[in-house]
């Protein structure tokens, strides 16, 4: 699917050590937290720690095994790739002056260019070659226009108070910059992508769905720390935000599972499918 795949498996192999060292740093040592993350979100900063371990282990394993025809893991890897962007920008933008915060500059500067990079990377060839059932692809698109639909107006309900007072957030402002400005746009542009049958869109409608689980996850299983940090579980918002990762698994699953490369994908006729242009 891409080109120069291995100068895009050293920036991957590169970002995947880098978060690691950065994560596993914050779950054995917590008390590097001690002197710039508040007790309210300490249990949210952990989990996210664990959640990245875990996504740096999956991400290093793909960038060794994925092979140049190996699409659906160098989507998930783009997927990945965008989650470390976001939860180290949230670090960035937070000014978490922990004595890693050069290694989060790294990770945020790093997975940026990364996504670019392996963007800009997509072989023409692959315009002749994707398949995807149109039901699948007309899906997705409703789905990627929920999340700005939802998220467009609860964060700017949530700001315009904010915008009248002038008071300042000490934490977790960065979560309006991201979604409102990053995020919720690229799930206006991959569906619209999508819609049109655009290759783009196709392809990173799955690695928007991944970056869905990635995010949503960790704020669900912050909950269950919470209690090792004296603070009560939000039942709430525990079930909401693991249901809504569930659903983002399910669809990045079976979205990439539905989408082949190659004229004479078994069991499917030319009717059932999508050629796509770029």
């Amino acid at each position: 699917m891409l080109r120069n795949l291995r100068t895009n498996r050293v920036l991957w192999t590169l970002l995947a050590l880098l978060a690691l060292a950065a994560a596993l740093t914050g779950v054995l040592r917590p008390r590097v937290y001690d002197q710039v993350v508040s007790t309210e979100i300490i249990a949210g900063v952990i989990s996210q720690d664990l959640v990245t371990i875990a996504a740096s282990l999956i991400m290093l394993a793909l960038a060794l095994w994925v092979k140049e025809s190996s699409m659906r893991g160098q989507i998930a890897i783009l997927g990945l790739a965008a989650y470390l962007w976001y939860g180290y920008g949230i670090y960035v933008i937070e000014q978490v002056y922990t004595v890693l915060y050069l290694l989060y500059m790294a990770v945020f500067g790093l997975s940026f260019y990364t996504m670019v990079y392996g963007v800009a990377s997509i072989r023409p060839q692959v315009l002749q070659e994707v398949e995807l059932p149109r039901y699948i692809r007309l899906g997705s698109v409703g789905f990627s226009l929920l999340s700005p639909l939802v998220f467009y107006p609860l964060w700017i309900s949530a700001l315009l108070p904010l915008m009248r007072t002038g008071q300042k957030l000490e934490f977790l402002y960065s979560v309006y910059v991201l979604d409102l400005c990053f995020i919720m746009p690229a799930f206006v542009i991959v569906a619209v992508q999508a819609a049109r049958a655009r290759l783009v869109g196709v392809l990173l409608t799955p690695a928007m769905y991944i970056l869905g689980v990635m995010l949503l996850f960790p704020v669900g299983i912050g909950e269950l720390y919470k209690p090792r940090y004296g603070l009560p579980v939000d039942t709430g918002g525990l079930g909401l935000y693991l249901g809504l990762s569930a659903m983002f698994l399910i669809l990045a699953v079976v979205y990439l599972l539905s989408l082949n490369v190659g004229k004479d994908a078994p069991g499917r006729t030319h009717a059932d499918r999508d050629h796509l242009p770029l």
